[in-house]
């Protein structure tokens, strides 16, 4: 294993073990890897190809980009929603909200479905995509974070270091994975999204995100997205959060919670670690 590889596992350590207000299940023990690890890990930073206005009072939990528009899953209680956004202008152009009772999480877009994730409620809700009627809903065990799906099967974070697959129809759980970096487990999966064979995974409460292999569950990659807002923009800003991609023109798009804009970022290799490990709060 390279120096840069072992480097990063003592960084994830120490962040690892500074976890307050999770569930027991975000510092599981890992069962043994069926795979060995990567070889490499490659990391990233970003440029910025185009900035967009984004709603500053969305509290974005799930991000997706279908047929040329962004649908966009907002929390908290009493404000919590599901909405169609135009991303030029950011401009709102549909929105149902949930009742009070429930915190909208994760959401992803399947064929002529719009599948909602909530936190702790352990209930998740499918919506007809052209009228946002809510069409039927679906049970889990623990939280539910994020959501995306790979054409084959739904993938759910629930804030641990475990993904679920869900079968398509009835959403029943059929499998899972660790994700691990190295032999340490990488917790606190946030809102995902499926891109070019990979998963990607917001970090919460880090401005990193984590490219996983479905198969194995390893960490293949690092995608540093520090430093997208001013030091004024991120006054009033929460974390990063937020993940669409629009496979027919390969542009990547990331946002956060009550952030001012959306950017359409292009990935860019750097050849070491470019970030130190981050201190985590409780949720």
């Amino acid at each position: 294993m390279s120096p840069v590889v072992l480097k990063n596992i003592s960084l994830l350590i120490g962040t690892s073990m500074v976890l307050t207000g999770c569930c027991i299940s975000c510092m599981p023990q890992l069962p043994p890897a069926d795979q060995p690890p990567p070889d490499t890990v490659t990391y990233y930073t970003y440029r910025v190809a185009e900035s967009f206005p984004h709603d500053r009072n969305a509290f974005t939990q799930g991000l997706a980009f279908s047929n040329g528009v962004l649908y966009e899953g907002t929390g908290l209680y009493g404000e919590s929603s599901i909405r169609k956004v135009e991303p030029a202008t950011g401009e709102v152009m549909q929105i149902k909200k949930l009742p009070r009772a429930y915190f909208g999480e994760g959401v992803t877009v399947y064929e002529n479905r719009l599948i909602q994730l909530t936190w702790k409620s352990q209930v998740g809700f499918i919506y007809d995509l052209e009228t946002f009627e809510r069409t039927g809903d679906f049970n889990y065990l623990g939280e539910g974070w994020g959501l995306t799906h790979d054409g084959r099967r739904f993938i759910m974070s629930d804030g641990s270091a475990r993904l679920r697959f869900l079968d398509m129809k009835s959403l029943d759980t059929t499998g899972q994975i660790y994700v691990r970096f190295g032999d340490q487990p990488v917790t606190r999966l946030n809102e995902l999204e499926y891109i070019d064979g990979c998963i990607y995974a917001n970090i919460w409460k880090e401005d990193r995100i984590a490219i996983i292999n479905p198969d194995s569950g390893y960490v293949i990659g690092w995608a540093d997205m520090s430093g997208l807002l001013s030091a004024e923009e991120k006054k009033e800003a929460d974390v990063l959060n937020g993940i669409a991609y629009d496979t027919d023109n390969q542009r990547l798009f990331v946002t956060g919670k009550r952030w001012p804009k959306l950017f359409h970022v292009e990935l860019v290799e750097e050849k070491t670690d470019p970030y130190p490990a981050v201190s985590i709060t409780s949720r």
